[in-house]
């Protein structure tokens, strides 16, 4: 039996095969308690289910190097993060300005 891939690395992270949806977003979406049919209908409906499944298993099989990528990745952001606020201080400023204005949804 010949199992397809579905997941490929490239630009220095994993992607589905084919696409341009970040295996890291169906994970994280799948984090959050997404089941694999509510991740394909309703975050990326470019994929299909096959795919949503190949990409958790794909995580699932590889679990400890994709937690390592995740955590360097969440790392690398954050330092970027920072390293943008020290540039743009005026820019982070009026930007956190306008959140906090922002009227949280009511319910």
């Amino acid at each position: 039996m010949n199992r397809p891939d579905y997941i490929e690395q490239r630009d220095n992270g994993y992607w589905i095969l084919g696409t341009r949806v970040s295996l890291d977003s169906v994970v994280y979406r799948f984090f959050e308690g997404l089941s694999p049919e509510t991740i394909q209908a309703d975050c990326f409906p470019t994929l299909t289910l096959d795919q949503v499944y190949g990409a958790i298993s794909y995580y699932l099989t590889n679990r400890a190097e994709i937690d390592r990528y995740l955590r360097e990745s969440d790392e690398d952001y954050e330092a970027f993060r920072q390293r943008n606020r020290a540039e743009y201080p005026e820019a982070h400023r009026r930007l956190d300005a306008m959140l906090e204005e922002t009227p949280t949804a009511r319910s």
